[in-house]
């Protein structure tokens, strides 16, 4: 299995290259569609964004989610002395987000880089550097080019509405630790596409009918509200699980999500989750997450008549330069191997 390992990381570190943010996703979707494609499989893409995929089988139809879309922002205005202010797209943390490199990706002439800043944020000539951020007040676009006014901005097509795509700075240290933005949820859509290569590889048909479907406006809350097939009885969230105090995963561990804000996950499913990863000898935590939300939440709020369940790598510093691990990719990736075998 470790070519399948192997590919899981390569399919991380391409899918963390390609900026998503909600809204902005038609590349990744085509890159998705064109890997799938590659492995075998016939892909399509939904009306609103979105790509799904059978991946075979027959009976009790069940379907897993990934989201491929991120968070990050979009220029509110362009200020007098040509900076940019800007408005996050999902939870975006102003805390973290200063200091960062930035795309400014234009409708139509081209993207421009830039950082994010304080205004006046020389600390030498400004007492107040140390004041709360916010995206509102105090958090802006510093744009490396030659300007100084909102014409000279405007100028190089740049204008209300751009996407801002903060840079992941993707990295794998020698102890397996994986470090990087947005590992919500691309780490989860690497394990999806290393399931499916799994079966290619082993040319194995699945006992029940399997589709995946990588959606791309969870960050904004409706990323599976359509596309599920009428006759699925069973929706998993692979998404992240949650690392810091009060909950018990680890990175490396896979999360199995009894509850989070949007309510309790199917008892059912959650349980026969955590029966089969105790069989199987797999790490994992079962944890309540109490600001969290996932497709499949989107889902049942849109009306769908499915049993739903939630498990995913444990991430440390969610929203934030992210932290997981191989191990936990790989325990996420054993759960759904062990479950529908």
């Amino acid at each position: 299995m470790q070519n399948v390992k192997d590919y899981m990381l390569e399919q991380l570190k391409n899918l963390i290259s390609i900026d998503s943010p909600s809204g902005y996703t038609d590349k990744a979707q085509e890159y998705l569609m064109g890997e799938l494609e590659r492995l075998g499989y016939q892909p399509k893409r939904l009306n609103k964004g979105g790509v799904t995929v059978h991946l075979g089988g027959e009976g009790n139809p069940i379907m897993l989610f990934a989201h491929v879309d991120t968070l990050g922002a979009v220029v509110h205005h362009i200020k007098p002395n040509g900076r940019l202010a800007l408005t996050n797209i999902g939870g975006l943390n102003p805390n973290n987000t200063e200091t960062e490199t930035v795309k400014i990706i234009t409708r139509f002439n081209g993207v421009y880089d830039g950082t994010i800043q304080i205004p006046n944020a020389s600390t030498h000539v400004n007492s107040h550097v140390n004041d709360p951020r916010s995206f509102a007040d105090n958090l802006e676009v510093v744009i490396d080019e030659d300007v100084h006014s909102a014409e000279d901005v405007q100028k190089l097509g740049i204008m209300a509405g751009d996407y801002i795509a903060v840079c992941p700075r993707f990295t794998v240290t020698p102890s397996g630790y994986i470090k990087s933005r947005f590992l919500d949820d691309k780490a989860s859509a690497s394990v999806l596409l290393a399931y499916a290569k799994m079966l290619k590889d082993e040319n194995i048909t699945p006992k029940r009918s399997i589709y995946l479907d990588f959606t791309v406006y969870e960050e904004v809350g409706h990323g599976a509200a359509c596309g599920i097939p009428e006759d699925v009885v069973e929706c998993i969230a692979v998404d992240m699980g949650c690392v810091g105090e009060n909950v018990t995963c680890t990175e490396k561990q896979v999360s199995i999500c009894a509850k989070d804000s949007s309510g309790p996950y199917n008892y059912e499913l959650t349980s026969a989750l955590v029966k089969t990863a105790r069989e199987n000898n797999i790490d994992y935590a079962v944890d309540v997450y109490n600001f969290y939300s996932s497709d499949v939440s989107a889902s049942l709020r849109a009306g769908y008549d499915v049993r739903h369940a939630l498990i995913g790598p444990g991430v440390y510093a969610s929203h934030g330069y992210e932290r997981s691990h191989v191990e936990g990719l790989w325990n996420t990736f054993a759960l759904l191997r062990a479950y529908l075998a």
